[in-house]
This record gives structure tokens, sequence and C-alpha cells, in this order.
């Protein structure tokens, strides 16, 4: 039996991946959670196979999560669902220990397929990401701005983008007030903004948050 967590702010979500995943007889979702610190706490009692966890959710988001989730139990597989179909979503979790990234509009069978593959030792990535780090080759200079960035200044551009503080962002990300506002001085500097205005204007443009 294959062990599953799902872990998304929407119970509504949760549901729909419960139901149809309950299709399946070798697949059972023995735990649920609506945010990353119980998606971590999860982690660390249960004896799973495979996360199905989500990017955003209050509190510790789902790259946070999977961070602590990797230092946890780095070879447990984990699945990144997200609303966004953005390379540089995909290659920063996949850099930061992410087996796999699809889009939470994909459909039923995807999924399964994508469980399938990271079980396997494969990693995974919905057709439309695919697609777009394909575009990508060959093609450097079309790159957008925060593609640039190291994967703490892209972490930091969103939560920024969000309206967090510079000390919230330090006490999640477990970093000094001084750290987060040097990370913050480099990005602006890469990106040629000015202040968070900048910031939140840019990330709405290109999808960044919601």
């Amino acid at each position: 039996m294959i062990k599953i967590l799902i872990a998304d702010d929407h119970a509504i979500v949760r549901a729909g991946l419960k139901q149809f995943l309950a299709d399946d007889p070798a697949m059972l979702v023995v735990r649920e959670a609506a945010d990353g610190d119980e998606a971590v706490r999860a982690v660390r009692e249960e004896a799973l196979d495979v996360v199905l966890l989500d990017i955003s959710m209050p509190g510790k988001n789902g790259i946070d999560a999977l961070r602590q989730i990797k230092a946890i139990k780095p070879d447990l597989p984990v699945l990144m669902l997200s609303g966004y179909a953005d390379t540089q979503y995909a290659l920063n979790l996949i850099k930061a220990g992410a087996n796999g990234y699809i889009n939470k509009e994909s459909a039923p069978d995807e999924v399964i397929d994508a469980i399938g593959a990271l079980l396997a030792g494969k990693r995974y990535v919905s057709p439309a990401v695919a697609q777009l780090l394909l575009d990508q080759i060959g093609k450097p200079e079309a790159g957008n701005p925060h593609e640039e960035l190291s994967q703490r200044e892209f972490q930091i551009l969103c939560r920024l983008a969000r309206g967090e503080a510079i000390g919230a962002i330090a006490d999640t990300l477990c970093l000094s007030v001084k750290t987060v506002s040097t990370y913050r001085s480099r990005m602006l500097e890469k990106m040629g903004f000015s202040n968070n205005a900048d910031i939140t204007a840019y990330a709405l443009k290109h999808g960044l948050i919601e």
C-alpha cells in the first residue's frame, strides 16, 4: 500500500485529490495537512511513501516545508502542486529537493502517473512546464530577470511581494534580519528595483503571486 500525505490549505482540493486517489487500490491517503507546519509534523510522525505538497499555503509555505521535509527524510518523494506553469518555480523547487512539479489543473490520471514516476525513482514535471523548459533551451537572452536570482533571493522576492515584513521573513526562514536585508538589497540591484512596490508590481505581472 502506497501511503500518501496531501498538504493543501484548501479543503476542497484535498478532498478531490483524496477521492480520485481512493479509486486506485494501491494508494491510501493516511494524512492531510492544511499548512506547512502540519505537513512537516505529519512527515515526522507518519511512515509515508510520497507527499503531495502545495506551494502556496498560509504560515510556512510549501517551499519552506519542502526544505524541512527533505532535511528530515531526504529520500521521501515530494510532488509539488502549483497553480503556476512557471519554469522558475519548477527549477527552484527541484533544486531545493522536490522530486516533481505538477500544475493543479492537470488531469487526475497525470497525478497518478507522476506519483508512479516518483516511486520509481524518477523526476516528473507536467507537460506545460516541460514545454516551457524546452522553449528556453538555446534562448538564454529571452529569460525573465527573476530567473537570474538565487533560490534564496527568489524566495525572499516572493515573500516581499506578498507584503511580508523583513522581520517576519527572517523568523520564518530562521535567518537574521540583517541577512534578509542583504538578500533584499542584492535582489533589488539585480532586478533594477527601487522599493517593495516595484517587487510587488513585477511579481503580479509575471504571475509569481496570486
